[in-house]
């Protein structure tokens, strides 16, 4: 009687550690994970999608921007010639201070404009005029690089510039002294992803793009051949 009792809770103990053992492991006849790991991870939200393919700005800059570029400035090798090193797209909200929901719509809209997560930028001192202190979020930026810089690039020059109330082109004086251009838009609703009837409010944001050229009249050149639309 002892080896049949014995046996009956060998075999209720296998019961009771089978669903676990199964929602640790893998399932033999799918091949698949348990369900349990799966849901562990299942409310993050999904990463922006990845770009396949070589830009086609970045094909035009090699192929024609380049060739263009050493006879213009008799550059004696190809390394020579100036090229974009990325772009960083940044909204400041100072509202933020009090409502923070609009960081959170702010960076939703970044998010869906360039195609990458953007962080969060915090006050680096203290100001008590504007109820201010530091370390509060007060905006958010996006750096791109390589294809994310290309495309959204190609994007901004072709599509969202023309999109502009009564566009005649962008400022020359807007360099840096280095070769940087910085771009200011006072509407986000140009960009084609963003949906009027979905946003709380119309803000604006600074575009810098960061060349190699050590000059202005380098960086403008090299911005003039990609097809940056400068007023004449």
């Amino acid at each position: 009687m002892a080896e049949k009792g014995s046996g009956k809770d060998k075999g209720k103990a296998a019961a009771k550690g089978a669903p676990k053992g199964a929602a640790k492991g893998v399932d033999k006849k799918t091949g698949k994970a348990a369900a349990a790991p799966e849901a562990k991870g299942a409310g993050k939200a999904a990463p922006p999608p990845a770009f396949k393919g070589t830009p086609r700005l970045k094909d035009y800059y090699r192929d024609e921007c380049v060739p263009q570029m050493m006879q213009e400035f008799r550059y004696k090798s190809p390394m020579q010639v100036p090229r974009l090193k990325k772009v960083v797209v940044n909204i400041g909200l100072g509202e933020a201070i009090q409502n923070i929901k609009l960081l959170e719509s702010a960076s939703v809209e970044l998010t869906a404009v360039t195609g990458q997560k953007p962080v969060v930028t915090r006050a680096k001192k203290s100001i008590a005029a504007f109820k201010l202190r530091e370390g509060m979020p007060i905006g958010c930026m996006v750096t791109l690089r390589r294809s994310r810089m290309y495309y959204f690039l190609d994007k901004l020059m072709n599509v969202v510039l023309p999109r502009v109330r009564d566009f005649r082109g962008v400022s020359e004086k807007a360099f840096d002294g280095r070769g940087n251009y910085t771009l200011g838009i006072k509407e986000q609703i140009i960009f084609p992803e963003i949906e009027y009837d979905q946003i709380d409010k119309v803000r604006g944001m600074n575009i810098t793009i960061v060349t190699s050229a050590p000059t202005d009249e380098e960086g403008k050149f090299l911005l003039k051949l990609l097809g940056m639309p400068f007023r004449r």
